[in-house]
């Protein structure tokens, strides 16, 4: 029995049918000619989502992906240092003591796995300064992953690795030089690395890496460019005398009938900052830009969010239609359960595994 065959089996009601159901339009949306983008939260990497995700990529399942900048480093980390890594069984009855003896030990924990401070952080920490370096010297300024593409594709840690590659999503990405974006950088190791090193003078100030910002207008233009065949400034402004903002819309819904592209769904693993920043680059399109491109086609989230009201990783998707970023027929789903136990099992249906 395949995977998809026991999960077609077992799978029949409640969040398990809705795993299904998410999955099949998922597989529908990308053989249709669809692309996919994928936000990712949490500790996947950690969690070893590479595994399958690698494959997703490669298979060309998944088109652009954001995630946060703890997400982006710790593949990396796990394909250099993972022998070193140290697995806790009992992680949740940890005493205080215990915590600070892994502390001690150089062994910083992310639920039941410890990440070796040696082994994987300095390990990276020498390669990567090397580059930023370079980037302020020669004014050439990157956004956060290109630095990281370098060096996986110019081999630099290669003799390190202790993972098969393939099971590395972000080899998987560098390969395709797949469209990444990573808001919120400095919220990682690797953040805290830089400005570590702009402190203690090894840097001279904060040229040398490209913020947030920039990845919001690099992901509306390859928003725009995926779905209309142009670049973002290319595509003709709405005229200033359609300012009503209903009439507006009906104009930019007009004009999204006239593109060619293929649509974009999003499936977004977690909540934060990896799902909220980059959802909103269609609303931005529309309202502030003045220009048109179509909603997100599909959208599933894996969420251990409680559904609630205030809440942002709660939200029902129906909600996300008043905000401009999905339409009223644009397929919704939320699977509410572990992201490592669903995503994988996802990834196997969409992959025909």
């Amino acid at each position: 029995m395949t995977v998809t065959d026991f999960i077609r089996t077992h799978y029949r009601h409640f969040n398990a049918a809705t795993l299904i159901e998410a999955a099949d339009a998922y597989a529908a949306h990308v053989e249709a000619g669809g692309k996919m983008f994928l936000s990712m939260a949490g500790a996947m990497s950690t969690a070893e989502l590479g595994l399958s995700l690698a494959e997703m990529i490669r298979q060309g399942k998944v088109h652009a992906i954001c995630c946060t900048g703890a997400n982006l480093e710790e593949d990396l980390f796990n394909l250099v240092a993972h022998d070193h890594y140290r697995r806790i069984p009992d992680w949740r009855n940890l005493t205080g003591q215990q915590e600070k003896d892994l502390e001690r030990r150089g062994l910083n924990r992310v639920t039941d796995t410890c990440i070796p401070e040696e082994e994987a952080f300095r390990k990276i920490e020498g390669p990567i300064v090397e580059l930023w370096k370079q980037a302020e010297q020669n004014r050439t300024p990157r956004l956060p992953h290109e630095f990281l593409y370098e060096l996986l594709r110019n081999k630099t840690l290669a003799h390190e690795y202790q993972i098969d590659p393939s099971h590395s999503w972000l080899i998987a990405a560098a390969e395709k030089n797949l469209p990444l974006f990573v808001p919120g950088w400095e919220d990682s190791t690797l953040g805290n690395f830089f400005v570590a090193h702009v402190i203690c003078g090894d840097l001279d100030g904060y040229t040398a890496v490209r913020s947030g910002l920039q990845y919001m207008a690099a992901l509306a233009n390859w928003y725009v460019h995926t779905t209309m065949g142009a670049d973002i400034n290319d595509v003709d402004e709405l005229p200033d005398d359609v300012s009503d903002p209903e009439a507006r819309m009906v104009e930019l819904e007009r004009r999204v009938t006239e593109a060619d592209g293929p649509t974009i769904g999003f499936f977004q693993i977690g909540g934060g900052i990896a799902g909220d920043f980059p959802i909103c680059v269609v609303p931005m399109i529309h309202q502030d830009c003045r220009r048109p491109c179509p909603y997100w086609s599909y959208f599933c989230q894996i969420s251990d969010s409680t559904t609630s009201y205030g809440s942002y990783s709660g939200a029902i998707p129906s909600e996300k239609i008043t905000w401009g970023k999905l339409d009223v027929n644009t397929p919704k789903f939320i699977i509410e359960s572990d992201a490592t136990i669903v995503a994988p099992l996802v990834f196997a249906r969409v992959l025909g595994w």
